[in-house]
């Protein structure tokens, strides 16, 4: 009664490995995000297995039944449209009850549109936190870059085409000009890219040509330079007092968030160490 959590490719269809198949043939369902789209993978491979869509609309609703159908021998497979189950495609919710009720949770390991950009970005990979789609309104999608922007290891996240220029406006106008960028689009596809730069010149890039933003990217930015921390650091420990003499714990740290462009959670607990 296993479940596998089975990675497809995230373009070409040859980046699938030898057990991902044999799982994909044996088992007695396969939970596919569109089944639609996964029927061209199947298709290739002469795997005839019937699929059923389990995607983020019905997750929910449809996670008890699969999860009795499991306990009373069935095999499954939940594979999403590319790349490694519930890296943000849906799963979690399935995963997550099917373990509480004794399920065997399998997973058979391969691509990721997310370790793949990593491995060829250029930017260090040793520390690295994901941080999935950033938000679609502008103000919430800054306050998530201001977030990370000052945190010591690399961050990745995924974009749409519709808004990786105006993502990429946004990280300059949080990041500056000199923090070096990756952007990765249509990995393994014909059209693959990848560029590491600055931001300004990333700009131009998307600028030049339309089809440049067409694609799903993955962006990674470096971790902040050391001496630029020391510096916010530094200014934070002269600006906070001075604020805390004015006004509490809360406004005094998102105030000196702004200036310093330190995440104001982290403010907010030097705040209140004071």
């Amino acid at each position: 009664m296993p479940l596998y959590i089975v990675a497809t490719p995230i373009g070409n269809l040859d980046d699938i490995t030898f057990r991902a198949l044999d799982i994909l043939k044996t088992v007695d369902v396969i939970l596919a995000e569109d089944t639609r789209h996964s029927k061209r993978l199947l298709s290739h491979y002469d795997i005839s297995t019937p699929m059923r869509a389990f995607h983020e609309h019905n997750e929910t609703k449809k996670t008890a039944a699969v999860i009795n159908e499991l306990l009373d021998g069935k095999n499954m497979a939940l594979i999403s449209d590319a790349g490694t189950p519930l890296i943000s495609d849906p799963g979690y919710v399935l995963v997550s009850e099917a373990k509480k009720s004794g399920v065997d949770v399998v997973p058979a390991p391969g691509p990721s549109a997310m370790i793949s950009a990593m491995s060829v970005s250029g930017i260090a990979s040793d520390r690295f936190g994901f941080f999935g789609f950033l938000p679609a309104k502008q103000s919430a999608r800054i306050k998530a870059i201001q977030a990370i922007a000052h945190i010591d290891q690399t961050a990745i996240f995924y974009e749409s085409p519709k808004r990786i220029l105006a993502c990429a406006q946004d990280l300059k106008s949080v990041l500056g000009d000199e923090r070096v960028v990756c952007f990765a689009k249509e990995l393994t596809k014909a059209f693959e890219t990848i560029k590491t730069d600055t931001l300004p010149v990333l700009i131009d890039y998307l600028q030049a040509d339309d089809t440049h933003q067409k694609g799903e990217f993955v962006i990674l930015i470096s971790a902040i330079d050391k001496n630029n921390k020391v510096l916010g650091e530094e200014q934070l420990d002269k600006i906070l007092p001075i604020l805390l003499t004015e006004m509490g714990a809360s406004k005094a740290a998102k105030l000196a968030a702004k200036i310093t462009g330190i995440d104001k959670k982290y403010c907010y607990s030097r705040a209140i160490e004071s």
